[in-house]
């Protein structure tokens, strides 16, 4: 057990500095885009979106690439190593003063960011034993829908009082517990020392992976377009002071630390079932959440829905990319984060797109529901093809 909450603090931090960005918008385009702050506030905080965006790209580049080479590693050292590369890019981005050189920190902190939770939850499946697989998951992605609960409130607001840099600060010392953590808890867990980076890209071969990665890419893309822009909604569009978005992201928070409870027992159950209803549930919150947005407590309700709906889905993809994956399981476990960060990436860009076209701040809210659609139709063709297609084999 301390060896998987030592995994949890590592996530814990991961959760906190991919989603603080996202309450800190407003304060980040001000201080590292002046004079487009002075323009135009909406065009300066889609463009600070890009930060999202490029950490998303991160998790995306180094998930497979890292998470391939290292599988003949024994994982523990594999861990501490991730780990305290996390905590070195976060203080870069604590540091470094341009928007341009804060954006490279940010596409550097995404790198180990797959390869952490894939690793973590392969350690966490081998813990939990058979039939539990998908609360071995769910305990490790705990750290992270803990760090919307506690984490990123309190991040943004002390990024609010103090400076957003501060945020990231913090952020850094965490990771550099986890690491220490990590190194005295977690026990010696073998790689697989015959395998190579080339067997590992085998899993690429599937079609049925490709139709998994493509569930969470685009489906949770749907997720990120609301999630990255809560707080001018809660400024402009609900007419809330500044310090209500960290009770609102609070309300995230719990939503999907209960949410991923919920989801890794319901898809132990049953799957199918789960992968389904959640994507219809999202579909359906989503919508609520975009026509009832003008009002503060009607906005507070959905959003806790939609992280609840959310994260009752991130363990079942998680599992699901597992079952078709065969025997490439380190690359297909840190794979099914590469594929949220493209749908993180891909949110915050189309919800930023549809601001800067003057649309609004609800906007995203609709692109999120698109792209739930687009989600729910990819995953009922995988379901659907799942009798003709079988596992790639090595």
């Amino acid at each position: 057990m301390w060896a998987l909450l030592s995994l949890a603090v590592g996530s814990f931090g991961i959760g906190m500095t991919e989603f603080v960005v996202m309450g800190l918008l407003p304060d980040i385009a001000a201080d590292l885009l002046p004079e487009v702050w002075a323009a135009n506030p909406e065009q300066a905080i889609a463009q600070a979106g890009w930060l999202i965006s490029l950490y998303a790209l991160g998790v995306v580049i180094g998930a497979p690439t890292i998470a391939g080479s290292v599988a003949r590693f024994p994982r523990h050292r594999v861990m501490i190593v991730l780990a305290l590369a996390l905590a070195i890019f976060n203080a870069l981005t604590f540091i470094l003063p341009t928007f341009e050189l804060v954006a490279a920190s940010r596409l550097l902190a995404g790198l180990p960011h797959g390869a952490y939770f894939g690793i973590g939850a392969l350690v966490a499946a081998d813990v939990m034993g058979p039939g539990n697989r998908a609360k071995g998951v769910a305990f490790v992605l705990t750290g992270l829908t803990l760090a919307n609960v506690v984490g990123v409130p309190l991040g943004t607001y002390l990024g609010q009082q103090v400076g957003w840099r501060s945020a990231f600060m913090v952020v850094a010392a965490i990771f550099a517990a986890a690491t220490v953590l990590i190194g005295l808890f977690v026990p010696a867990h073998p790689g697989e020392p015959g395998r190579t980076f080339l067997q590992e890209l085998g899993v690429f071969k599937s079609g049925q992976v490709w139709l998994a990665l493509a569930v969470g890419s685009i489906g949770f893309g749907g997720f990120f377009a609301v999630y990255s822009y809560v707080a001018p909604v809660v400024t402009e569009v609900t007419g809330s002071a500044e310090w209500v978005v960290p009770i609102v992201l609070v309300l995230m928070g719990i939503g999907m630390t209960i949410g991923n409870l919920v989801g890794g027992h319901l898809a132990d159950v049953s799957l199918r079932r789960t992968l389904i209803g959640g994507f219809i549930a999202l579909i359906v919150v989503l919508a609520l959440l975009a026509l009832t947005a003008q009002w503060l407590w009607a906005f507070g309700f959905f959003v806790f829905a939609t992280g609840f709906v959310a994260a009752g889905l991130s363990p079942t993809i998680q599992t699901r990319l597992m079952d078709v994956a065969g025997d490439n399981q380190s690359i297909a476990a840190a794979l099914n984060h590469s594929a949220l960060n493209i749908g993180n990436s891909m949110g915050a860009l189309l919800g930023g797109a549809v601001i800067a076209l003057g649309w609004g701040y609800v906007a995203p809210a609709w692109v999120g529901v698109m792209l739930a659609v687009g989600g729910l139709a990819v995953a009922m063709l995988s379901l659907a093809s799942d009798r003709r297609v079988q596992p790639v084999a090595a």
